[in-house]
């Protein structure tokens, strides 16, 4: 748990070792306030996926593509921990059951809130839905941009990487692919 002592301990060992002084005012309660952090950034950890859900699947007879777009997340690369961040579209066609619609975004932000790859994140998402749901497809694309390649190593700011998971229908059917690709691609009315 991040506000366990040796975790404060770590911490205050970090800012030592960076030429910081823990005790300096600014910093004394910075060991808590990290932990109180960490603590809110890796809820995905402690939280069971299936109790996101909640018991919101229901029985439907709608059988066309149904796609949450732009869920924003934020999430920590494992490699270095930093921040990555950005928008991820979800797309499933029900076959008989359909899923609240927030619990779709609770079910991203659910596996953003761990240490990440993104690659590995999309496939979480997909996998979950494809197996709960029981759904006749799933897309899911994540766009992200990742603090560790814009502030440190390569300081590439623009640099956006994009990944998908396709199960289904939305692997087997091209045209359903295309269709889920097209309904992202399009910008809101008014934008």
């Amino acid at each position: 748990m991040p506000t366990h002592p040796k975790f404060l301990n770590a911490i205050r060992t970090l800012l030592e070792e960076i030429g910081e002084d823990p005790t300096r005012e600014g910093l004394q309660k910075t060991p808590e306030r990290v932990g109180r952090m960490w603590d809110e950034l890796t809820v995905g950890y402690r939280l069971s996926p299936e109790s996101v859900i909640n018991g919101a699947i229901f029985e439907s007879d709608y059988n066309e593509m149904v796609l949450v777009k732009d869920i924003q997340y934020y999430s920590m690369c494992e490699h270095h921990l930093l921040p990555f961040f950005g928008v991820a579209h979800v797309a499933y066609i029900p076959d008989g059951r359909i899923i609240g619609l927030s619990k779709i975004s609770r079910i991203v932000d659910l596996f953003a809130r761990r240490l990440q790859v993104q690659e590995r994140m999309t496939v979480q998402i997909a996998d979950f839905l494809y197996e709960h749901l029981k759904p006749k497809g799933v897309g899911v694309v994540i766009e992200g941009y990742h603090l560790c390649s814009m502030m440190r190593g390569v300081r590439k700011p623009e640099n956006r990487m994009i990944t998908s998971a396709m199960l289904g229908v939305f692997k087997e059917d091209l045209r359903t692919r295309l269709e889920f690709l097209e309904l992202i691609q399009q910008t809101r009315k008014g934008s």
